[in-house]
């Protein structure tokens, strides 16, 4: 088959390279991609929301199948424009992908079907979002409803924290049209765990555990970024939580969708919270996570290009998704100054280390080709990944694997997997 991958970052690049080791695959492409990606697939420079060039760069090299990566073009609908040309296409429709572009339209779903969360309230006028915050329990969280690039989330422990975070959402407009709409939603503790999960509409299957750290910086402290690294399975997964959440979230939550007449095939990703009434959910994504798949996915022994066939055919049931019996960790390369401001175009050196050693990967997020040269593209720049027979081991593997990479204004988190120090 010859395939197609949309999207550019570190996601993108674990996904080509599973693609890549396929027997069904013939021939693949990435659009836009990134220099790292360029290895493994084809790359032309059309950007993920140029839905007509997509599709005809789709016809013209005969894509058998379309894998759509990035929130923003499924969200806007891409897959249905892909499908109503004929081409096959892995992702949910837009009145499916509602589920992560809308968290007031995902908050409603759990509501109505009884799906474990936690308490809010949805707004549209600014005024009244201050007035309910005089009365509230703090700490509290504010949620712009749209796509925000996972930034679009403020925790804040008094009433003059909200009061900004209100004004910084929907009058100020930071997050753009993504804060047309707030939702305030109680503060929930305990632990954070992330379940992806592959769907075809009515089937739905759950990939191993993970954890992502958001914060820019150690301890959990800064800005809120895209993800600074990752590590799975996640210790504090336990048999009984997943029987809980088969039970309650996972399998509720596609039939939810099916009842609302949104069908969901392709990725659901599930974050949740471990709280002491149980696990809840904190948020849907409605693909891969980003970095989660590049601990996830390199650890999965089933043919991706086979899962997705399913996914969309509808015969996920038929399918044994089975997993490695060890662990990786995923340590994010970033730019100092991200998520504000940093440079770009600065060499990288050390990447041909990974040829020479199995069970370690560097999945590029920011980077391009200078030349014959790479150089940083972006605020979060590497994903390096190791696995190990435990997370202790794959957590000591992948910070070693850091040292092998050199740039200028090179950034990490050095606790990234630190939590599981605690078991």
């Amino acid at each position: 088959m010859n395939i197609l991958v949309v999207g550019s970052g570190g996601r993108e690049h674990v996904i080509c390279s599973c693609a890549a080791k396929s027997e069904k695959t013939d021939k693949l492409y990435c659009v836009p991609g990134n220099a790292g990606i360029s290895e493994v697939a084809e790359c032309a420079p059309i950007g993920a929301m140029e839905f007509d060039r997509i599709v005809a760069f789709a016809k013209e090299k005969e894509i058998d199948l379309v894998i759509v990566g990035m929130d923003d073009p499924l969200v806007g609908g891409l897959v249905d424009e892909l499908e109503a040309a004929g081409i096959r296409t892995f992702g949910p429709k837009k009145n499916a992908a509602i589920l992560e572009g809308s968290k007031a339209f995902s908050k409603d779903l759990m509501k109505k079907y009884n799906i474990p969360t936690a308490a809010y309230e949805n707004f549209t006028d600014a005024k009244e979002a201050l007035r309910y915050l005089e009365t509230a329990k703090f700490p509290i969280v504010l949620k712009a409803d749209g796509l925000a690039l996972g930034k679009g989330v403020l925790i804040c422990n008094n009433l003059e924290e909200a009061k900004d975070g209100v004004k910084t959402i929907m009058m100020d407009k930071k997050f753009g049209s993504a804060g047309n709409e707030m939702v305030i939603e109680e503060f929930m503790t305990g632990r954070e765990v992330s379940v992806l999960s592959f769907v075809d509409g009515t089937t739905i299957k759950t990939m191993t555990s993970a954890q992502d750290h958001k914060r820019a910086g150690d301890g959990d402290t800064g800005l809120n970024t895209g993800g600074m690294g990752t590590f799975s399975p996640s210790p504090f997964y336990t048999k009984e939580v997943d029987e809980f959440c088969e039970k309650y979230i996972y399998q509720p939550t596609v039939d939810a969708m099916k009842a609302e007449g949104r069908p969901f095939k392709g990725v659901i990703f599930f974050g949740l919270m471990l709280t002491e009434d149980g696990p809840k959910v904190l948020e849907y994504n409605a693909r891969f996570g980003d970095p989660e798949a590049q601990v996830v996915l390199p650890r999965m022994k089933n043919d991706l290009i086979e899962v997705v066939e399913a996914c969309i055919d509808g015969t996920l049931d038929q399918v044994d998704l089975q997993f490695e019996n060890n662990a990786a960790v995923c340590v994010v390369l970033a730019s100092e100054g991200y998520p504000v401001a940093y440079e770009k175009g600065i060499p990288i050196h050390g990447l041909e280390e990974f040829e020479k050693h199995e069970g370690y990967y560097c999945f590029h997020a920011g980077t391009k080709l200078d030349g014959k040269s790479f150089v940083t593209n972006g605020g979060r720049v590497l994903g390096i990944t190791a696995k190990g027979a435990d997370l202790k081991e794959a957590r000591a593997n992948a910070y070693a694997a850091t040292e092998w990479v050199q740039f200028e204004n090179k950034y990490m988190r050095h606790d990234i997997g630190k939590a599981i120090d605690e078991v």
